[in-house]
């Protein structure tokens, strides 16, 4: 059966990844981008321009999705940006920028879209290794002085995940945190140990299950916060 899926960021990576799943499987897809329209077919697709840094963009946006009427069944929360990758203390005006983005802008398309959402719906927020306090402070994880505001963003998403999956428990609606991996793209280089496609496979098939509310996934096993 044909679902409506909500992706932003699809025109590179990840994002990318998942539109051309979604749309092989037969899925409509909302997708959103910055500028670059991605080389994708349009059967099936809407495309729509966000800057989720953009108070004025993500009204605009979310107010053209509500307009085209139709209920979304999954919703995945992609787009996000890592701006401070070598320093080694946080930089404030590269942690506002980045909290702008994958944060406080991720936050506000999803609240203004919620009542866009089928009541047994599946909200994605990717998120990151990076942002897990457990595997951070074990030191095992990531370079604990590298990129503060990337990985603050995404701990903040993940509170933000559960936070919004009880508030959403009764609707009926999951809420998950999704870690994609380490992933051949712009944020992750080519050092990088997986292919979007395949992370795109995994995401896939785990929107489309009915995992617990309010957790935190990788490869569709629980990780911890």
């Amino acid at each position: 059966m044909m679902k409506n899926i909500f992706i932003t960021g699809i025109d590179k990576g990840i994002g990318l990844a998942l539109a051309e799943k979604f749309l092989d499987q037969g899925h409509f897809v909302f997708g959103t981008v910055l500028t670059k329209k991605p080389n994708l077919p349009l059967e099936n697709l809407q495309i729509f321009t966000l800057d989720l840094s953009s108070t004025e963009s993500v009204g605009n946006c979310s107010r053209e999705i509500l307009a085209a009427s139709k209920k979304i069944d999954i919703f995945i929360n992609n787009a996000g940006v890592l701006i401070d990758k070598e320093e080694e203390g946080v930089v404030i005006e590269k942690l506002r920028q980045t909290l702008e983005v994958n944060l406080i802008g991720t936050i506000d398309i999803t609240e203004k879209l919620l009542s866009a959402i089928n009541t047994d719906g599946h909200i994605i927020n990717i998120s990151s290794s990076a942002g897990s306090l457990t595997l951070t402070g074990s030191g095992t994880s990531h370079y604990p002085g590298h990129y503060p505001a990337y990985k603050i963003s995404k701990t903040a998403l993940n509170m933000y995940t559960r936070t919004l999956a009880e508030r959403l428990k009764d609707w009926g609606i999951i809420v998950s945190a999704v870690n994609p991996g380490w992933v051949k793209t712009d944020m992750g280089t080519e050092r990088a140990n997986l292919e979007p496609q395949e992370v795109a496979t995994n995401i896939f098939n785990f929107a489309l299950s009915k995992p617990e509310t309010g957790h935190f996934w990788f490869k569709a096993e629980k990780m911890p916060w």
